[in-house]
């Protein structure tokens, strides 16, 4: 009988993307032969992770996990070809497995989380081919980011799991109503997409670059050059308002922008509060989805 190397199985690993423990045990079966191992796992349905590749994961699901004292929370994103998938219980189930890892693990990478047992008493990466497996499509655990706070941390998930999103909160105080501020305040973060929490975050590149776009604007509109800079003024105003999250409109009621919002609750709850760190997961966001005719793949899988 051959001597199966460690070395030999991370080559099958890494060709049929099958888990550590089902490449060993093929590669005993086939006596060491590589090719037949990989048969092996072909035909107990193993290696169908390595054939979807090059397929784009570029549905799925964003979940968060919050601390039972709202001090430390993480958001995670994984992947899947099509939106039916990320329907699918046993794909929900295993980005909520990965949510929780992700909050209780020291690990900083995807890659060291992976290695990391679940709960089935293997790998995260073993147990994500597994489904894979299952599935039948490919999936790929993207990202992921942990807030540890010495305030509070409150998130929100949108549609069904399309976006996630965690605000922290800087604050002494330890009232609900101050996670339901953070709540709010991450649902408007969901619905506008703010590039920065306040105007102290603005970076002068960003600045430099739009007060360049919005003079070329006006100076095209044919304005004189002596009032373009107060015109300028005026527009780069009305889209700090815009893009920086407490200079916002509140979605719930118009009357208040995120900073009076803020303010309104601190002075309720006697205890000040600002806004720290806001994380935001959109599904897919960054991935270039393949396009397909579907009349040209439907011929494929004819041929």
């Amino acid at each position: 009988m051959a001597n199966v190397t460690a070395k030999m199985v991370k080559e099958l690993r890494d060709s049929t993307g099958a888990g550590m423990l089902d490449c060993k045990k093929a590669l005993v079966e086939a006596d060491g032969n590589m090719d037949k191992a990989v048969d092996i796992l072909r035909e107990k349905g193993l290696s169908k992770a390595a054939k979807k590749a090059d397929r784009v994961a570029a549905e799925g699901l964003v979940a968060i996990k919050i601390s039972d004292d709202n001090t430390k929370a993480t958001v995670v994103e994984v992947n899947s070809e099509t939106d039916f998938v990320a329907k699918n219980d046993d794909f929900k189930a295993f980005v909520a497995d990965a949510a929780e890892m992700a909050l209780n693990t020291t690990a900083t990478t995807i890659e060291a989380l992976l290695e990391e047992n679940h709960a089935e008493g293997k790998a995260l990466k073993d147990v994500l081919n597994d489904r894979i497996a299952t599935i039948g499509e490919k999936l790929d655990f993207r990202r992921f980011e942990t807030i540890t706070s010495e305030g509070q941390i409150s998130g929100y998930i949108h549609g069904a799991g399309k976006i996630g999103v965690l605000v922290e909160l800087l604050t002494d105080a330890r009232d609900e109503r101050v996670l339901t501020l953070g709540k709010d305040i991450a649902m408007q973060v969901a619905a506008m997409n703010p590039k920065y929490v306040s105007r102290d975050d603005v970076d002068a590149e960003y600045l430099a670059h739009e007060t360049e776009v919005l003079t070329a604007q006006a100076l095209n509109e044919g304005k004189p050059a002596n009032i373009v800079e107060k015109m300028i003024k005026g527009r780069l105003e009305k889209e700090l308002k815009e893009v920086c999250l407490l200079e916002q409109t509140f979605v719930k009621d118009s009357d208040f922008t995120i900073k009076k919002l803020v303010a309104e609750v601190a002075k309720t709850v006697g205890s000040d509060i600002k806004v720290g760190r806001v994380v935001r997961f959109e599904v897919g966001e960054g991935i270039e989805k393949k396009e397909e005719n579907f009349a040209e793949e439907v011929a494929k899988q004819l041929k």
